[in-house]
This record gives structure tokens, C-alpha cells and sequence, in this order.
């Protein structure tokens, strides 16, 4: 048996944009669906909002978001959760960030570190940080 598992993002009204914008990154496909789909609108003015969302890429990135409707609280924390994304290609590891740092706040350029042959950290226009870095071997 294998499981899988998901990072999966919350957010309050920016889940379409978020996921589109990392499909840009990753590629792969969206898929959305809204209050209005699912037959679960409390509030009409978010039934066009994301209550399940992803993008799957055929690489194995995977992302999950969700639109946090207005009757629940949500505070998305100063720093919540760290996205990681690691691979063997550091070429490829750097066309996403390079697409990541859109509108970004660069923590840690990308570069070498001490345990990694690369390795930056960015917070993402969405609030999102994310670390990406190329596997070392240990």
C-alpha cells in the first residue's frame, strides 16, 4: 500500500487566483470546484468561490486549496506552513523559482547552503512561503 500526501492551502477569496498562478509554475492541471457547484452556497456572494481545488501535475507536484467562507474564522498565521518542493534537477528546481519570485518577498535567494546544492526560500504574492531546494546526497 502507498499513500500520498498533499499540502493543502487555505485561504479567504484567493484560492482560484493561488492555484491558477501555480499551475503556471508547475504545470499540470486544475481543478475547481465552487460552493455553487457542490450545492453548498451559506452566502451568495462566495458561491463562486473554491471549496475544493488542486492542481496535479504529471511530475507528482500536487497543491490543494480552499476558500475559507466568511462564517468561519481563519487567521492565516505568520508562518502557518512552509511548502517544499525537492528534486535532483537543479535546472528545474530553478525555473520554479523563477516563476515563484513573481510578486515574491525572497526570504533566502537560491543558492548553494551547507546542506543543499541549492536552496532559497520565497513568500509567494499569496502569503504562502514556500522552500525549494535540490536533494543532497547524504
Amino acid at each position: 500500500m502507498t499513500i500520498q500526501t498533499t499540502t493543502h492551502l487555505n485561504f479567504r477569496g484567493d484560492a482560484r487566483a493561488a492555484l491558477s498562478f501555480y499551475q503556471t509554475v508547475f504545470g499540470g492541471d486544475v481543478m475547481v470546484f465552487t460552493y455553487r457547484d457542490t450545492g453548498n452556497i451559506k452566502n451568495e456572494a462566495e458561491a463562486d468561490q473554491v471549496t475544493f481545488g488542486q492542481v496535479a501535475s504529471p511530475d507528482g507536484f500536487r497543491i490543494m486549496a480552499y476558500d475559507v467562507p466568511s462564517s468561519m474564522d481563519w487567521n492565516p498565521g505568520t508562518i502557518p506552513v512552509f511548502v517544499s518542493v525537492r528534486g535532483a534537477d537543479a535546472a528545474e528546481i530553478t525555473r520554479y523559482w523563477e516563476k515563484l519570485i513573481d510578486g515574491a518577498t525572497i526570504v533566502q535567494p537560491l543558492a548553494p547552503s551547507g546542506w543543499a546544492p541549492l536552496y532559497g526560500m520565497v513568500k509567494d504574492k499569496f502569503g504562502i512561503t514556500w522552500v525549494l531546494d535540490v536533494q543532497a546526497a547524504y
